[in-house]
């Protein structure tokens, strides 16, 4: 769910000189250039030529260019698009507005400069489109074309580029997690190694007032909009603590924060680790925490529990780094798509940083994307036992490309595949222990007791790795033998840390996993990695 390669616009400015628009509804003449025409026309070569690049599967962008424009018929229902084999024809109110000689398939610039023409023409012929601001043409364009495209992909406006970059990279702002209460804006969390933790704020503190202005009458944005802000700079809090009588006015120097994904807690002799997604210090935060485990318990530390449920994924890179903590060294994963530069493999090196302690990974029908790259990468090695139900099966990675606007458009650009070779698409990583099978779930004790009677079906990982997968049919029959659950079980915490206080069960869990010959991961299938 996350870019690691972002390719960069290939235009030159002297072809889009010498394209030209005609117009039959008009004078014949090129279409008038103004601040909307170039703003458009760059938008749609940026992102035509991106998808013509890197996009999985090969496209006729011509298809696309007339989905994006069919849907401004949404901001104005008289708007109708047609094409033929050598026209775009612009319909508004049962009249020809405008008409486009239509480039080839293939000619993702001609196609982004008929596209900014027609919009053009749409404002002058459309009230409607002609009181719709640039963003809400973009929206509703892109909205058209990537339907065209697969679940993955999409368009995410500038505002909500905005804040994508900030849960995967961070931002400049204090550290605190907030909830806009009876014109109070309480502080749920304090994050860890910030700004707010050091400056003593604390959970169930009550802001009223930033830089002296009331937060009264604000919505939750317009809060974290005040309270972020450039690295270094100071904003002056006036706090409402229980207990203490007078406000308390707390300034704080805003740092770069990024999200907190990686919570720790002991169980027993055990520790538990919660990652609830992958961003820029995921595996950073898992080093620490593994570190503090293996402070806090000691030498009687017995193994970790990594829980992934309802993990939707994000970078890559991350879910290579946190897969490498607890690898000696192999196959994390590789992508293949259409594009030469997908073609990527990921080694783990050398070092545990669970000290090669027992793992135990859990996942549900949300884990998904990076999660599932850590839960096929630690299975396939042997190195962890994964509990849970089948994962969501996203086995896909995308590049984000920041779009002239600073909006962000999300493309899909390879497959994932586990160390075997297997593709994790539609298919996601089955659990070596399954807890949603039997009538009304499973139990506990039943499990234990199978699997030390070696009566736990194993994983079919042949079968799995010989399906092809384009094969959804034969996927859904894999799939079928651990239904996906999305929701939380208790049963999956129990049986882990019954599972790490039993080694020899332990070990015999980790064996019901047990992949095929490793050695064709060398060269995971490309022919099932080609559209």
């Amino acid at each position: 769910m996350r870019v690691f390669k972002a390719f960069p616009g290939t235009v030159a400015a002297s072809l889009l000189a010498l394209l030209v628009l005609q117009s039959c509804a008009g004078s014949g003449e090129p279409y008038a250039p103004s601040e909307d025409y170039t703003s458009d026309r760059a938008m749609f070569v940026r992102g035509y030529e991106e998808i013509e690049s890197a996009y999985i599967e090969p496209l006729d962008i011509g298809n696309l260019a007339v989905a994006g424009l069919q849907q401004l018929a949404t901001i104005d229902p008289a708007i109708v698009v047609e094409r033929d084999d050598d026209e775009v024809t612009l319909v508004v109110s049962g009249r020809e507005a405008s008409s486009f000689d239509a480039p080839e398939a293939d000619q993702a610039t001609r196609w982004a400069v008929l596209t900014a023409g027609a919009i053009g023409a749409a404002r002058e012929a459309s009230p409607g489109v002609a009181a719709a601001d640039n963003e809400e043409i973009y929206q509703t364009m892109f909205e058209g074309i990537v339907d065209r495209l697969d679940d993955f992909s999409r368009y995410s406006s500038a505002a909500e580029a905005d804040e994508n970059r900030a849960t995967r990279e961070g931002f400049g702002g204090i550290g605190v997690r907030i909830a806009v209460e009876d014109d109070k804006v309480r502080i749920l969390s304090i994050m860890h190694y910030t700004p707010a933790e050091r400056a003593g704020l604390k959970a169930d503190d009550y802001i009223t007032h930033i830089d002296g202005e009331p937060v009264a009458g604000l919505d939750q944005q317009q809060v974290i909009t005040r309270l972020r802000g450039q690295v270094d700079s100071d904003v002056l809090l006036t706090i409402e603590r229980g207990g203490v009588k007078l406000p308390l006015p707390i300034e704080v120097t805003r740092a770069h924060v990024v999200p907190e994904t990686v919570v720790y807690r002991r169980e027993g002799n055990i520790a538990y680790l919660r990652i609830y997604s992958f961003n820029l210090e995921t595996a950073d935060s898992l080093r620490r925490e593994i570190a503090s485990a293996a402070t806090e318990i000691g030498p009687s530390l017995r193994g970790y529990i990594l829980d992934l449920r309802g993990n939707p994924g994000g970078l890559l890179d991350q879910a290579v780094a946190v897969s490498d903590l607890f690898l000696e060294g192999g196959r994390v994963v590789s992508t293949h798509g259409r594009h030469p530069d997908s073609h990527q493999y990921f080694e783990a090196g050398p070092g545990d940083a669970a000290g090669g302690k027992p793992v135990v990974v859990l996942i549900n029908g949300n884990s998904a994307s990076a999660s599932e790259i850590v839960a096929a990468a630690l299975q396939d090695d042997g190195r962890a036992v994964v509990i849970g139900t089948n994962s969501y099966g996203k086995g896909t990675v995308q590049t984000v490309i920041r779009m002239p606007n600073d909006g962000e458009l999300t493309l899909t650009w390879a497959r994932f595949h586990a160390p075997s070779g297997y593709t994790l698409n539609h298919l996601g990583v089955l659990p070596s222990i399954c807890t949603s099978t039997g009538p009304g779930g499973a139990d506990a004790d039943k499990l234990m007791r199978d699997l030390a009677a070696g009566l736990l079906t194993p994983v079919p990982t042949v079968a799995r790795n010989a399906t092809d997968p384009a094969d959804t049919e034969a996927l859904d029959r894999l799939r079928a033998a651990c239904p996906q659950r999305r929701t939380e079980d208790g049963l999956d915490l129990v049986l882990a840390l019954r599972l790490l206080d039993n080694p020899p069960l332990y070990a015999r869990a980790v064996h019901l996993a047990d992949a095929p010959d490793l050695a064709s991961s060398d060269q995971p299938a490309l022919s099932q990695a080609q559209p």
